[in-house]
C-alpha cells in the first residue's frame, strides 16, 4: 500500500494574499506553537514536516493548526 505524501496533498495558494493579514494569522499561530515547530512560509512547515515525527494526538493537531491557519490566509478572513 502506498502512503501519500503529505506535499501531495496539501493545497497550493490560489493567488496573492494580504500580506498584514497573513502576519497577524502567523502571529496567532505562534502564539500556540513552540518556535522551532513554526517556519516563517506555512507551505513549508507543512511540506517539509515528517510524517511519525510527533505522537500522533499532538501530530493531529500540528497539522490541523497549520492548515487551518493557511485556509485562514488564503481566504482573507
Amino acid at each position: 500500500m502506498t502512503v501519500p505524501r503529505l506535499r501531495d496533498l496539501v493545497r497550493r495558494r490560489p493567488g496573492p494574499v494580504d500580506e498584514d493579514f497573513a502576519g497577524q494569522v502567523h502571529s496567532e499561530l505562534a502564539l500556540d506553537l513552540p518556535d522551532e515547530d513554526l517556519r516563517e512560509d506555512l507551505d513549508d512547515c507543512l511540506d517539509l514536516y515528517e510524517m511519525g515525527s510527533k505522537p500522533r494526538c499532538e501530530e493531529v493537531e500540528y497539522l490541523g493548526l497549520l492548515e487551518d491557519a493557511r485556509d485562514r490566509i488564503v481566504r482573507g478572513g
